[in-house]
């Protein structure tokens, strides 16, 4: 990866630069799954988290859970979740637009004063192209995209993903990144785009 690269992941389709990390310790819960999957999903959790160098926590001393995961099949169905309204100001618009636009998934972060994420709402309408994919692809994409805060644009051309041999595990460049931008030295959330350049020789130095 060439600071560019980095750059370009944390480069909104606006223009700007905005980088993200999670500054508390992760409280995942899951709706809508069987215990397998609900196991797969806690299972990609601690998984990326430890790649990380975070911590995960039984419960948030002020929201409970600060990153919920939402399998259902139809987006209306959030409007019926008791208090998501509370959490997600503008819901039914939300809903409105994902529906328009036939969406499969959607993150919603909140961030702490210092910029650095303190929540994180993750939906997924189980359509026909989701529900082909393997429980533990479909849980390791969606952490590793919400463990920073990547660009709406990150993985649009290219999965975080790769495949090895039987098994779908998470791409050695995205898994150093990830890595590098848990470094307790560097700041949980910049604007500034220089913060790639940082970012790339944490990377140079970790080879």
């Amino acid at each position: 990866m060439t600071p560019e690269d980095i750059q370009t992941l944390f480069t909104r389709e606006s223009g700007e630069f905005l980088f993200a990390r999670w500054g508390r310790p992760i409280v995942p819960i899951v709706f809508g799954v069987q215990d397998d999957t609900l196991a797969t999903v806690k299972g990609a959790f601690e998984a990326v988290v430890t790649l990380a160098g975070h911590k995960m926590a039984e419960t948030d001393p002020e929201l409970g859970a600060n990153c919920m995961v939402f399998f259902f099949r139809d987006w209306k169905e959030l409007l019926e979740v008791p208090d998501l309204d509370r959490l997600i100001p503008d819901l039914a618009p939300l809903v409105d637009r994902l529906i328009s636009a036939d969406a499969n998934q959607y993150r919603v972060f909140r961030f702490e004063e210092d910029g650095a994420i303190r929540a994180a709402f993750v939906f997924l309408r189980m359509d026909n192209e989701l529900s082909k994919v393997p429980a533990e692809t479909l849980a390791l994409s969606q952490v590793v995209q919400t463990i920073l805060l990547w660009s709406d644009t990150a993985f649009r051309a290219q999965s975080p993903l790769a495949v090895a041999g039987e098994t779908t595990v998470l791409r050695p460049d995205v898994a150093a990144l990830i890595r590098a931008a848990y470094d307790p030295v560097l700041p949980g959330a910049t604007q500034d785009s220089a913060h790639a350049l940082r970012l790339f020789a944490r990377l140079q130095a970790s080879h």
